[in-house]
C-alpha cells in the first residue's frame, strides 16, 4: 500500500474509521492517517499459524515424496505461512522444489503474489477470487484420479475437500493458520457501539470471516438492528470492504457497503477517502 500525500490529504480531519483487521493494520491505519484520519483499531480475529503442527509437518513431508498434480492456494498468507512451516521443518528446497514441478492454481491475485514472491509461477487464478470458480473450473476438467493439494483459509473446511473427494480425486487438506479470538475483545465491543450510536465515518472490513465476527459481537450486544440502520441510513456510517468475498456476510444482512474496484488495501484506502470526502462535501452543501 504506497498512499503519497496528494492534494486530498487533509480532508480526512475530524473523520473517525473503525479498521478490523490484525495483519497490516498498522499499514493500513498510516495509509489513513496521511489524510488526517482518526484511526479505531478493533481487530475481530487474530491470525494463529500452525507452525507447530505436526500434522502440517507430515502432509507437506507426504506432497514432497508423492507430488500432487494440483495445489490450490486459497490465500497469500496461508502460503507465505506454509513455507514458514517448511522452512522451520528444515523441508524448504525440497518443497520449494515440489511446487516448481506441479500446476497450481490461486485464489485471486493476492494468492498470486504471495507465490510469484517466492519464485514460483501460477498455472491459473480465480480472478473473481471465490473457491466457488476454483471448484467449477476443475470440476470441468474432471478430477477423477487427480492428487489435489488445497491450502484452506484461516476458517479452515470450505468444502474443496468434499467436493473433490466425491468427484473421485486424493485430496489432501492443508490448514496453515487459523482464526483465533480478537486481540481485545473489549475494543470490539466498543467499536460496535460507536457504529451503532454514530459516532465513527466508517468500518473497514478486510475478510468475511472478520465482518462475520464484528456483526456476532454487535448481535450479542443487542445492538445489530441499530449497527444495520446505520450502515444503510443517510447519513450513516459507511461500510467497506476489500472486496466482494468480504463483503458477502454485510450483503447477507442488507447492509450497503462499498467495494474497490481492485481487491486491495491500497485500493480499498482510496476508496474511504473518496467516499468520506464526497459525502463530507454532500453534508455542507447541503447546509448552505
Amino acid at each position: 500500500m504506497d498512499e503519497s500525500r496528494s492534494d486530498r490529504s487533509g480532508q480526512l480531519a475530524g473523520c473517525r474509521v473503525v479498521l478490523t483487521a490484525q495483519r497490516k493494520a498498522e499499514q493500513f491505519a498510516s495509509a489513513l492517517e496521511r489524510h488526517d484520519a482518526t484511526i479505531v483499531h478493533a481487530p475481530t480475529l487474530s491470525v494463529i499459524p500452525n507452525i507447530d503442527d505436526p500434522e502440517l509437518v507430515a502432509r507437506t513431508r507426504a506432497l514432497i515424496d508423492t507430488q500432487p498434480d494440483v495445489i490450490v492456494v486459497t490465500t497469500g498468507v496461508g502460503f507465505t505461512g506454509w513455507g514458514n512451516v517448511a522452512e522451520e521443518a528444515g523441508l524448504f528446497e525440497q518443497w520449494h522444489a515440489m511446487l516448481a514441478s506441479v500446476r497450481i492454481i490461486a485464489r485471486g491475485p493476492k494468492a498470486r503474489g504471495a507465490i510469484q514472491a517466492a519464485g514460483l509461477e501460477t498455472a491459473w487464478v480465480a480472478e473473481s477470487e471465490t473457491n466457488s470458480e476454483i471448484r467449477q473450473a476443475l470440476l470441468d476438467e474432471g478430477v477423477n484420479g487427480v492428487r489435489i493439494a488445497v491450502q484452506h483459509h484461516g476458517a479452515g473446511d470450505d468444502g474443496l475437500d468434499e467436493t473433490f473427494s466425491a468427484a473421485g480425486a486424493d485430496v489432501c487438506s492443508l490448514v496453515i493458520y487459523r482464526w483465533g479470538p480478537a486481540p481485545d475483545p473489549d475494543a470490539v465491543v466498543e467499536a460496535v457501539h460507536l457504529v451503532a450510536s454514530r459516532r465513527c465515518d466508517a468500518v473497514a472490513f478486510t475478510s468475511a470471516p472478520g465482518a462475520t465476527a464484528f456483526l456476532e459481537v454487535a448481535r450479542d450486544e443487542g445492538v445489530l438492528p441499530r449497527v444495520i440502520d446505520a450502515f444503510n441510513d443517510e447519513p450513516g456510517v459507511l461500510a467497506a470492504a476489500v472486496g466482494n468475498v468480504t463483503a458477502a456476510p454485510l450483503w447477507d444482512h442488507g447492509i450497503r457497503t462499498v467495494i474497490p474496484d481492485r481487491f486491495r488495501l491500497g485500493a480499498l484506502v482510496r476508496t474511504l477517502v473518496t467516499e468520506l470526502t464526497d459525502a463530507r462535501r454532500a453534508e455542507t452543501d447541503d447546509r448552505r
